[in-house]
């Protein structure tokens, strides 16, 4: 099944729109909000087509991802309820239980983890409005935990350029399955071993 190579060559098609800066931008928004697909997936093909842009792509993806985090972090305030719930229905209950955990032991400086870590952003921006984090700490350190990340994706997506976008494209199946793969052992061994 050739799944991951349509994929690719749609986030390709994507990245070349005259509104792609846009569209990574609403992404990154959302993504730390709600949404399931991180920024990478535009940001990475965008950097690739348009090196010299790669560090102000890398400026938007951040800027948009702190802003929904800010929005993220509003609703875990104001609205606990409702997101314990809403969690709860999006099956991501053990991820914010752990985030939770990590926050107390951790503070603030958690939000650093967040930006590299596999639980999804929009997690730690609930979790840290649940919890009442103080609210300028966490903005700055999402902000530099998030541009780190960004900034480093887009530049090795930039070096790699326009030369690996055809090696990556003969190889996306591979590279595809060999990830979805990689993570159903890794979830597995976690799942067994906790």
């Amino acid at each position: 099944m050739k799944l991951f190579g349509t994929i690719y060559d749609t986030m390709m098609a994507w990245a070349a729109h005259r509104f792609a800066a846009l569209g990574l931008s609403f992404i990154s928004f959302i993504e730390a909000i709600f949404f399931p697909i991180p920024p990478d997936v535009m940001l990475i093909p965008m950097s690739m087509r348009k090196p010299h842009l790669a560090t102000r792509y890398a400026f938007y993806t951040t800027f948009a991802s702190v802003l929904g985090g800010i929005v993220g972090y509003g609703l875990g305030f104001f609205a606990v309820d409702w997101v314990k719930s809403m969690v709860l229905d999006w099956g991501m209950q053990a991820q914010f239980d752990e985030a939770q955990m990590w926050f107390e032991t951790w503070g603030v400086a958690v939000v650093f983890l967040a930006g590299f870590s596999p639980i999804p952003f929009k997690v730690f921006t609930l979790c840290a409005g649940v919890m009442q984090m103080v609210f300028w700490p966490f903005v700055a350190t999402a902000a530099i935990s998030r541009f780190a990340r960004f900034i480093l994706v887009a530049k090795l997506s930039a070096w790699g350029g326009s030369k690996y976008a055809e090696k990556i494209r003969r190889s996306i199946e591979l590279i595809g399955w060999g990830t979805v793969a990689v993570a159903v052992v890794a979830y597995l061994i976690y799942t067994l071993y906790k």
